[in-house]
């Protein structure tokens, strides 16, 4: 009756890798495995927001 099928893993970005690597500095990564990114306050997301922007202008500036 109901097939059930499998997802793919999404192929990981370098702005998601960047993502994960904020929130583990932020220590909010076990709360995004176990629960999902929807799980975070809005003002988590907002400090992940802000330092992947600084990063990437940041990044943007050296080269």
């Amino acid at each position: 009756m109901g097939q059930t099928r499998s997802k793919k893993p999404k192929e990981l970005t370098e702005r998601d890798l960047l993502k994960i690597e904020i929130a583990k500095e932020l220590g909010i990564w076990e709360q995004v495995e176990k629960d999902g990114w929807e799980s975070l306050s809005n003002e988590a997301c907002g400090r992940v927001g802000g330092i992947m922007s600084k990063r990437l202008r940041d990044a943007k500036k050296i080269t």
